[in-house]
């Protein structure tokens, strides 16, 4: 089974449960951020919003159907008390609990009902070599994002590109993308940066970010930097599934060469995705 369609059904029959983000990358076998990943770029929602969406819309067809305790709802919808529950509710919705269950029909709520798998189309993909690259600082400029909603990041690069060649300490001409620090609703930390030597002597406000040294599959994208998400969707819903590899707790990263064009979108650019047995 795909590990987005596991990760759907494991979210259905667990819905009444305790679920967290753990929970499903462990019914997947994968990491936190590689579920992220995966499930936000297959279906595009964050993970743990999905559930949550699912929660309250499950919690307004039970209101509909007259259930005699809002707190009984609220606690199957994961919510500690019927304060927290009336908020999400309402920010869903419009309406709260009471007034949903007094009307007794759903018309007009934007509800989420269960996803399924959709048809994926793939590309070809250059076989990806694989590197162990020595431990590595990367710095640069950073910005969070999911990876249903990344639109910001051309704007952060622009915003980076007078400080490549100037910042102190850089170490050779490659450009990187570093996608880290994921959080539980999809979102991720993304760095526009370059290698450096020592991090104390950034400009403020900029981060570094540890690339450890662990085995990676390197993957080159061809064609134009538009057309970078067909890469990332095969890579990740085919070339994996198939592989018989897991993707490791690391950051993965795009790699820029310096013939690589921003304005243009041309050059040479590589996907890093850290593997392990």
């Amino acid at each position: 089974m795909h590990p987005v369609a596991k990760a759907l059904w494991f979210i259905e029959v667990r819905l009444g449960d305790e679920l967290t983000l753990d929970h499903i990358a462990d019914a997947c076998e994968m990491t936190r951020f590689s579920l992220s990943r995966l499930f936000a770029v297959t279906t595009g929602w964050p993970v743990m919003r999905y559930v949550r969406s699912r929660r309250l819309t499950r919690a307004a067809h039970a209101l509909v159907a007259g259930a005699p305790e809002i707190l009984g709802v609220a606690l199957d919808a994961g919510y500690g008390s019927h304060e927290a529950f009336t908020r999400a509710f309402t920010d869903a919705f419009g309406l709260t609990p009471e007034q949903l269950r007094s009307r007794r029909h759903l018309e007009g709520l934007t509800l989420v009902e269960p996803l399924r798998m959709k048809e994926i189309q793939f590309v070809e993909l250059v076989p990806p070599r694989f590197e162990t690259p020595s431990l590595r600082l990367i710095a640069g400029m950073s910005d969070r994002f999911t990876f249903a909603t990344n639109e910001g990041i051309p704007a952060l690069w622009q915003a980076f590109n007078p400080y490549i060649g100037n910042l102190p300490d850089q170490v050779g001409d490659l450009t990187y993308g570093v996608c880290c620090n994921p959080d539980g609703d999809g979102g991720f930390e993304y760095i526009a940066g370059v290698e450096v030597r020592r991090k104390d002597r950034l400009p403020d406000g900029f981060r570094c970010v540890e690339i450890p040294a662990v085995r990676y599959a390197v993957f080159e994208h061809r064609g134009h930097i538009s057309t970078l998400h067909q890469t990332v969707y095969t890579l990740w819903h085919h070339w994996f599934p198939s592989s018989g590899l897991q993707a490791a707790d690391a950051p993965d990263f795009e790699r820029y060469s310096a013939d690589f064009d921003p304005v243009a979108g041309t050059g040479t650019l590589e996907i890093w995705v850290p593997v392990s047995e």
